[in-house]
């Protein structure tokens, strides 16, 4: 056995002491972390004293007693299952429409520079838009158009609060999304399309579903799953636009409640509970995207 392992490594030594250091950063960073969370969210740790296990308490004040969790929960849920999809979809339809264009290139910079600019920034942007006096540029298009006669309260009532971060995050969130899909696109052999229409495809769409889609599967898991993280830990874009709290809780998100309990009560217990229940929706999430884009054949 010790000869086996040995012959390998001198065969596969060179990739794998380019793999160690990333592994050892992701054991750090990413695994040990993991760890620390769920077990810190079995006790009770405020920082200055010892941790004190408490068992499952901390999991059962937040399912039974914690009335601004399930109010997170919800928000955080409805959050996700809107705008997610529309961020995923829009994403792969823009790419794959410019992916056909001339000007591609400074349409992808026009869609990726919202992407990484700060959230906090952007919400300042959208915070003048979305003005709820009558100077805000929303509002005061619909007073000249006649559609209303005082001003709407998007950034102060609870019915717009969620919808308008929609809006917000939606506007933000294509851009990592669509320059995968446009490199994606591009990578498409040009033979495909050609043996395609050898054999009757007609018309673009027909290229996109038999031939774009199934070649793009990579790309469509990697998008997948980083929209799922992305939509499950939205806050600075929450927090800027609508403050923390929001008005009855309306714009308030499982990692604005994370944030509350560590970083302003210092409830690191109860916090890293908040943290492993978003863990495992993402995780189980994850997983399905991961059955649904396998590129392996069944």
């Amino acid at each position: 056995m010790q000869s086996t392992t040995k012959s390998l490594f001198k065969k596969y030594k060179t990739g794998v002491l380019f793999f160690l250091p990333f592994f050892i950063l992701f054991v750090l960073f990413i695994v040990v972390p993991v760890v620390v969370a769920i077990g810190l969210s079995f006790t009770n740790y405020n920082l200055l004293e010892a941790p004190k296990f408490v068992g499952l308490t901390n999991y059962k004040l937040l399912f039974t007693m914690d009335d601004v969790f399930m109010i997170a929960f919800k928000n955080t849920m409805t959050f996700s299952l809107i705008a997610g999809p529309i961020t995923f979809f829009a994403s792969f339809i823009l790419a794959w429409l410019i992916n056909q264009l001339r000007l591609r290139n400074a349409f992808a910079l026009a869609f990726y520079a919202p992407s990484i600019t700060s959230g906090i920034a952007m919400s300042v942007v959208w915070l003048y838009i979305f003005s709820s006096d009558r100077y805000g540029l929303i509002n005061d298009l619909l007073f000249k158009i006649g559609v209303i006669n005082q001003p709407v309260l998007w950034n102060l009532s609870e019915d717009t609060l969620l919808p308008v971060i929609i809006v917000i995050y939606a506007w933000m969130g294509m851009g990592t999304g669509f320059l995968v899909f446009l490199a994606g696109l591009q990578n498409v052999s040009a033979e495909l399309y050609e043996a395609g229409m050898i054999d009757g495809i007609k018309n673009k769409f027909q290229e996109l579903v038999h031939i774009t889609i199934p070649q793009m599967k990579p790309q469509l898991l990697f998008s997948a799953i980083n929209t799922i993280i992305a939509a499950f830990a939205v806050f600075d874009i929450a927090v800027g636009f609508a403050g923390m709290p929001s008005p009855n809780y309306a714009a308030h998100t499982l990692v604005a409640h994370l944030y509350d309990y560590a970083f302003i009560r210092f409830e690191m217990g109860y916090a890293s509970a908040v943290a492993c229940v978003l863990f495992f929706i993402t995780f189980f999430l994850g997983r399905i995207c991961m059955r649904l884009f396998s590129s392996k054949d069944d």
